[in-house]
């Protein structure tokens, strides 16, 4: 149904029964409902509530904000792996759909959305009165073209592709004959040759931004074309980003209250080293953190500034990778190994030391109780003894396991956590650590190393994303067949209940293929000092600056 002026899809009233009787959390009520076209208002409604109100009534027009946030280099938006270069091209690279932390799913540039019963058919109805800032309409046209660049499994590094699998040939590695079709100036609609229900969410996540015709990421900042309210001023990658009104454009968001309030936005760089950034904030050289980590969470209040929290799908994954060969072997392609791993390591360890408790334990399926169809299937058990039989076993008890990680505060002390209890356990386990300037370059390609990984509204979008056959994101070297049918199977199930016992099969592999430690759930916090507004810490660190403004 779409988020305009259709009735409520009949789905949504029967989530809605359910969401009253306890059955579903609001988050996952309003994440099923508005993913079918229903407006959050209109969802809210069901429930007999009010959406919660937006910062406008309560910003000022103008003012200037500074983050402390890492300051990465540009590429591509397809290729965007850290959603910091999104905090930055979010200025003027805008999305047709917008992931709120409630769960709800709003237009952007889009007007709204039909989805048929089945999942096979999407129609995006493109925002009327638009402009790109060069002076030209955007249309159904630039969507199309958008979605098309998406599907192009060639390029690589496109994480893309993995959202929008649905609808790849898999004989050209290109958009189905077909799949992608312009109704109007101002209609688009995507005809799956199978059901997806992840589609919408895929278009909301941060690699989605949306690019002019003839763009080319090696000329983004000398000619910035977009449709957002802000224009780049500077970039010096390790330093400082600054964003500007566009003083000269004529924003579609003001006339839809959506805000930009600010006009000026600096993003400064202080490294990994949280001290420094709590050293910046008592200083006043900037007004808000990107993100609050660990112990540093209580000492940002000690100073006076706000908190925000959330809790969250967002993770830490130490993870072998089943293809990488060391001295001529593939250590990590033996399951008895990655069990062996799993089963030395307790993950509440792992949160109590990695990440000072502020989250919940978590299983090693990527897959948690926040996610619409999750299944409580018990993980590997812990049992160290068990772990060194099975190396033993497996022939690779005196092998030397290198664990490497960036050099940040928690994801350093996590992965110094598993490397302790692997080395309790009697495992020949090196440690290295790596600044994060050289650790992103090869992200995906370290033998056994780790990353932290982002919220997702949907269950399956995760184990796509990360752990299906080839994706770009698939830093695992995962690879099964039976994996990957059970996904696009679950991919078709609209109604989560229906597709919670597929998840239960996708969870059970994950778990005895010891693919990952994936030891638990986070909470997020981002502190900021008194006198800003609309700030509040996004549950999947998405982009959405236009909503901050100093305070009315």
């Amino acid at each position: 149904m779409t988020q305009s002026h259709n009735p409520i899809h009949p789905a949504a009233l029967m989530y809605a029964e359910e969401a009253k009787a306890g059955k579903l959390s609001r988050r996952e009520f309003l994440t099923r409902t508005t993913a079918l076209g229903v407006t959050a208002s209109a969802a809210y409604g069901l429930l007999g509530m009010t959406a919660p109100a937006h910062a406008a009534g309560h910003a000022q027009q103008g003012g200037t904000m500074r983050m402390q946030m890492e300051v990465r280099a540009l590429k591509d938006p397809r290729t965007y792996d850290w959603t910091q270069i999104a905090y930055f091209t979010a200025g003027w690279l805008e999305y047709l759909v917008e992931y709120n932390s409630d769960g709800s799913f709003e237009p952007m540039l889009l007007e709204g959305w039909e989805v048929n019963d089945d999942a096979t058919q999407y129609t995006l109805n493109v925002r009327r009165g638009v402009m790109w800032n060069d002076g030209t309409e955007f249309t159904a046209e630039d969507v199309a073209r958008n979605i098309e660049g998406w599907c192009d499994r060639t390029m690589e590094g496109n994480s893309m592709a993995g959202r929008f699998a649905v609808l790849i040939d898999e004989s050209t590695d290109m958009a189905v004959e077909g799949g992608i079709e312009v109704v109007d100036s101002h209609t688009v609609r995507l005809n799956l040759p199978a059901s997806d229900i992840s589609l919408i969410a895929g278009m909301s996540d941060y690699p989605a931004a949306i690019v002019p015709a003839g763009f080319n990421p090696d000329t983004m900042l000398d000619n910035p074309v977009g449709t957002g309210p802000y224009m780049p001023e500077s970039l010096e990658v390790g330093v400082k980003g600054v964003i500007v009104r566009n003083e000269g454009h004529d924003w579609w968001g003001y006339a839809a209250g959506k805000g930009a309030f600010l006009d000026r936005i600096e993003y400064i760089d202080y490294g990994q080293d949280p001290s420094a950034w709590v050293a910046a904030a008592a200083a006043d050289e900037v007004d808000m953190t990107y993100e609050t980590v660990g112990d540093f969470v209580d000492i940002f209040e000690s100073i006076g500034w706000e908190r925000s929290e959330v809790a969250s799908g967002a993770t830490i994954a130490i993870r072998p990778n089943q293809l990488a060969e060391v001295d001529g072997i593939r250590p990590y392609a033996d399951k008895r190994v990655r069990q062996a791993i799993a089963m030395a390591v307790d993950n509440a360890v792992c949160l109590e030391l990695g990440y000072s408790d502020l989250g919940e334990v978590a299983r090693n399926q990527h897959v948690g109780p926040m996610h619409p169809a999750w299944a409580d299937v018990p993980g590997l058990p812990y049992d160290p003894t068990k772990a060194l039989e099975l190396l033993t076993e497996a022939g690779m008890a005196d092998f030397e396991m290198e664990i490497t990680s960036i050099d940040d505060d928690w994801r350093k002390n996590t992965t110094d956590a598993v490397a302790a209890q692997l080395r309790d356990a009697g495992f020949n386990v090196k440690r290295t650590i790596i600044p994060g300037s050289t650790f992103w370059n090869d992200w995906t390609k370290y033998p056994f190393s780790s990353t932290n990984w982002n919220h997702r509204p949907l269950d399956t979008q995760i184990l796509g994303l990360a752990y299906r056959s080839g994706e770009a994101w698939n830093e695992s070297g995962f690879a099964n067949a039976e994996f990957d049918a059970l996904l696009a199977e679950a991919n078709s199930i609209a109604d989560a209940d229906a597709r919670r016992e597929v998840m239960g099969k996708l969870q059970a592999i994950m778990s005895d293929e010891g693919v990952t430690i994936q030891p638990y759930w986070r909470s997020l916090y981002r502190h900021a000092k008194p006198g800003f507004v609309g700030w509040d810490m996004h549950i999947a660190y998405l982009p959405q600056i236009y909503k901050i403004g100093l305070a009315a």
